[in-house]
């Protein structure tokens, strides 16, 4: 028998794939949100969903969805505790290498993932500044 490939994520970014801050449980519509957006990745086949609150250019509540692997899981969570409080504008300026930053690092080979909810984000402000 083979022993099991060692985790290789940091505790920040297990702790966020276990325990996903600002996640969307059940209906989408029940959630009250002034926008949203959808990015999805062929690369890997994650796809995002994010739903964005703003109150005088400040995001003041975000929700998301995801399906996909534990590094978007756990990049998304980040994402949402890194954007709520932020403007519109501080917001978009959060980027993929923060996001990395802040969960202690990604293997190399899933640093895209932190980029997914980065668009999602934007794609989520973009349809909020439309309206």
């Amino acid at each position: 028998m083979t022993e099991p490939a060692p985790w290789v994520y940091s505790d920040i970014v297990k702790e966020h794939f276990l325990n996903p801050r600002n996640f969307l449980m059940g209906d989408e519509a029940a959630y009250p949100h002034d926008a949203e957006g959808v990015v999805g990745n062929p690369v890997c086949g994650d796809q995002m969903k994010m739903f964005i609150r703003v109150k005088d250019d400040q995001i003041t509540d975000l929700r998301w969805k995801t399906y996909g692997c534990a590094s978007a899981i756990a990049s998304t969570s980040a994402l949402s505790e890194l954007a709520k409080g932020r403007t519109l504008d501080e917001a978009l300026l959060i980027g993929p290498d923060e996001i990395t930053e802040f969960l202690g690092g990604l293997p190399k080979h899933k640093f895209h993932c932190s980029v997914l909810g980065h668009e999602a984000l934007r794609a989520a402000i973009t349809n909020y500044r439309a309206r």
